[in-house]
């Protein structure tokens, strides 16, 4: 641990702000889970609904700076393309 008051006040801060981006990694990882388990089940309401929660905290995640905003981009990207191609296939 550090001497420096400030110092010691940055380290609790920034554990603190560590464990907060680390949870809402964890977060995205669980929705976009989420939307792919709805996209293989087929059924098109919780599709709707499961990709556009996880766009949602993917979007609030990059806003944060927790991830960067290409790989944002990346993840709503093939979100959208798996759950387009699922509604494609379901058509025909």
């Amino acid at each position: 641990m550090p001497n420096i008051k400030s110092v010691v006040k940055d380290v609790i801060k920034s554990r603190k702000n560590h464990e907060r981006n680390i949870a809402a990694k964890s977060a995205v990882k669980t929705f976009v889970k989420k939307a792919k388990t709805a996209i293989d089940s087929g059924d098109a309401a919780a599709i709707q609904e499961a990709v556009s929660k996880s766009v949602s905290v993917i979007d609030k995640t990059a806003e944060r700076g927790i991830i960067h905003k290409n790989a944002a981009a990346r993840r709503k990207s093939r979100i959208m393309k798996r759950a387009n191609k699922a509604a494609a296939s379901a058509k025909t």
